[in-house]
């Protein structure tokens, strides 16, 4: 999970990744489910692990949250270029 605009206390997932999910699984399960008009494209994106282009939000800084397969969470947060 990304929050491109980190408060520094709750993390608002803006872009979700499920990079070891299946063809059937992940993004595409949810879309199947949802009955939902998706963009391929996209969907491809992010079975990936590199992020979709963003904006700097106002705290200048992001989170990236890990869950893995087990449920085990890592929690990293950045400050981005030019915030001191």
């Amino acid at each position: 999970m990304l929050d491109t605009d980190y408060d520094g206390r709750s993390l608002y997932p803006r872009q979700v990744f499920f990079p070891m999910a299946g063809k059937n699984e992940g993004w595409a399960k949810l879309a199947r489910n949802l009955k939902a008009e998706i963009d391929e494209e996209r969907i491809e994106a992010y079975r990936g692990t590199v992020s979709l282009p963003f904006e700097p939000g106002e705290h200048k800084r992001i989170a990236v949250k890990i869950v893995d397969d087990r449920g085990i969470e890592s929690l990293k947060v950045i400050a981005l270029n030019g915030t001191g």
